[in-house]
């Protein structure tokens, strides 16, 4: 496999664009009327206008049911620059949790969540379930 990366359908391929190229530092590095690819770093990110003729009949339906799970550094400072100053659409309020995330839950133009997390140690009943220990690679 030489790439990987979700393609999200939408009827909002402008706003979509902006809003990843705004928040999260994406750059387009292809855009058409019908489909944009972002970049940032190692990351993709594409954008498919959800009536085009390369989707199947049948399936020409913008995205729904995802969540994009987006893990930070600092997810204190980001909830403040997202949910506080920008105003970004809040679903879950930032928290720990036992299984070993600080997280907040937002969402993109289309409804897409969003799960802005930070990796921390999780308690000792999730600690377990864990196959090597993710959250010293994390510092």
């Amino acid at each position: 496999m030489k790439s990987f990366y979700p393609v999200l359908l939408t009827n909002k391929l402008t706003e979509s664009s902006q809003f990843y190229q705004t928040h999260f530092g994406f750059k387009a590095i292809f855009e058409d009327v019908w489909y944009v690819s972002l970049q940032k770093n190692s990351f993709e990110l594409a954008l498919l206008n959800d009536s085009h003729a390369t989707i199947p009949e049948g399936f020409r339906e913008k995205t729904e049911g995802l969540i994009l799970n987006i893990e930070v550094d600092d997810v204190d400072t980001l909830y403040e620059e997202l949910i506080r100053k920008q105003n970004l659409p809040l679903h879950l309020d930032i928290r720990d949790e036992a299984f070993g995330q600080r997280h907040f839950i937002t969402s993109d133009p289309n409804g897409i969540l969003l799960d802005i997390i930070k990796i921390i140690p999780p308690d000792e009943t999730y600690n377990q379930h864990y196959k090597e220990n993710i959250w010293d690679k994390q510092s």
